[in-house]
């Protein structure tokens, strides 16, 4: 599946090199919504690829759940079908293929039917043993209970079974930690597994080597030596597929109580003990709770809500989100910029501004460490800039340094900024693993260290519904933006009080 290199100069991994590629044991994965979009995008070619990388053994298997009638042979046909469509095919093999569909089965089963007959998925599990079982909840929040409790009636949760989770957990925080409860019921804390996709991102998981791994950046990681910090994740398309749901939950419950909330986490922890899971997670924890509370009092200044208008994405007219949605009215939020401060002695008095939207300039997601001004420049009227480093988590991986140095030449000093650059393309020559390859292999090993705890989540939404609460206490209103701009002029106007911009 690798592709070869081109040099020698570059970093290769290989199977016995990177743990990425080291076989798990047998295992049966039953994916319920398994005729959903995640599904056939994300999971099942994740599954393939690293079936493909002789990672998954050939006597596992994986069973596709969801309402309606279908044979094997369907679903099989179904999900290759989707494959082709949604992958670039660059890594399709017909012989791999072949040998992947053998671990397919498909069960039909309606899990929202108090009345559900769960026997056909226990004959299809009767012949595991004692091997992991791994269920993933690829269905919406409100069937995470059910489930689970119909797992437990049923008979199927064995002592090597876990749960996987998928986002949005609830809605706010009483939905959220109702939920938890709920599969806690059922599933001891150390066998749920609530996924968020960008903690399995290459370079996500990077910013703990980055920070932990070299001396030279830690004694740099404070309110000491940086002004701002910036995390922004961009997008250009619009609501999809997803307008129904979108419309009832908005920028601020998808995006920022998860993804954002989670890279805030990894780029201001102290460092853990270990890597260990709750060690992990412990130290993300304290950053949480350490966020200060955005009020009323506050909000006006400190959030901005937006909503984009019909406008230009990449040279095509696109339309606006009320025409996206098909309603005539609503105030859901397509963006949210927020400037949120950890009241701790590492980060008091540094800014870590936050932002997502959709159909913004481009996609994009990075995390902006922006240095302090030296204390005083020996070079005169020659402009100097603040270092910054910039950590490129989609697309195009990277992490770029920005540095300066004299521009060569007779004639006076001339300073010029330049990075230093590790791109992942020019620098690792095989195809790694996406984040769900990553996550998925890492429940089937036990590994919980990339995963949310129950009470992490619930802290991340004791601070969102805070913000929501004060949204509503002001009634702040929407700002409009094009598509095809990067937000609203507000969220620009909240980092130029600061004499700061978005990057």
């Amino acid at each position: 599946m690798a592709k070869k290199s081109k040099s020698t100069d570059k970093a290769q991994l290989t199977p016995e090199s990177h743990s990425a590629f080291l076989p798990v044991d047998s295992f049966d994965l039953v994916v319920f919504g398994g005729t959903g979009d995640l599904a056939r995008r994300k999971l099942i070619p994740a599954l393939y690829h690293r079936f493909c990388d002789g990672q998954i053994p050939k006597n596992s298997r994986i069973i596709g759940t969801s309402r309606s009638d279908r044979s094997d042979k369907a679903y099989k046909d179904e999900v290759h079908k989707a494959y082709h469509q949604f992958s670039s095919g660059e890594d399709y093999d017909d012989k791999c293929w072949d040998d992947f569909a053998s671990l397919l089965n498909y069960v039909a089963l309606d899990v929202s039917d108090e009345k559900a007959d769960w026997d056909g998925l226990a004959k299809a599990l009767s012949q595991g043993g004692d091997r992991v079982r791994v269920f993933y909840l690829a269905v919406p929040p409100k069937l995470f209970v059910d489930i689970c409790k119909g797992l437990k009636t049923a008979g199927l949760v064995t002592p090597n079974a876990r749960v996987v989770l998928e986002k949005p957990l609830g809605t706010d925080y009483a939905s959220a930690k109702a939920i938890n409860e709920g599969v806690r019921f059922v599933f001891d804390e150390n066998k749920i597994y609530r996924i968020d996709h960008y903690l399995g991102k290459e370079t996500v998981q990077n910013l703990l080597v980055l920070r932990f791994g070299n001396i030279l950046l830690e004694p740099l990681w404070s309110n000491r030596a940086i002004d701002h910090i910036e995390i922004t994740v961009a997008e250009s398309i619009g609501v999809g597929g997803r307008g129904s749901y979108y419309d009832g939950a908005g920028a601020l419950r998808d995006m920022v109580q998860n993804h954002l909330l989670q890279l805030l986490c990894l780029t201001a922890m102290e460092a853990p003990a270990s890597l260990d899971a709750d060690d992990v997670r412990t130290e993300k924890l304290k950053v949480l709770r350490a966020l200060r509370p955005i009020t009323k009092d506050n909000a006006p200044d400190d959030t901005v809500r937006g909503q984009y208008a019909r406008g230009k994405v990449d040279d095509e007219v696109v339309a606006d989100y009320l025409t996206d949605v098909g309603v005539d009215d609503s105030n859901t939020e397509t963006f949210v910029a927020i400037k949120a401060h950890i009241d701790n002695w590492r980060w008091a008095g540094v800014p870590i501004y936050i932002r997502t939207g959709k159909r913004m300039a481009e996609r994009r997601s990075d995390i902006v460490i922006q240095f302090k001004d030296v204390p005083h420049s020996v070079f005169g009227n020659a402009k100097l800039n603040a270092n910054r480093m910039v950590i490129r988590l989609q697309p195009d991986e990277a992490v770029r340094l920005w540095m300066e140095i004299k521009e060569p030449g007779a004639g006076g000093m001339r300073l010029k900024s330049l990075p230093l650059n590790l791109t992942y393309a020019d620098n690792f020559t095989v195809r790694y693993p996406d984040a769900y390859e990553r996550l998925l292999m890492d429940v089937v090993r036990g590994n919980l260290s990339l995963f949310m705890r129950g009470d992490e989540v619930e802290a991340a939404w004791k601070w969102v519904d805070q913000i929501l609460g004060a949204w509503q206490d002001t009634e702040q209103r929407l700002e409009l933006y094009q598509a095809g701009q990067d937000g609203p002029d507000k969220a620009h106007d909240m980092l130029a009080r600061d004499d700061n911009q978005w990057v």
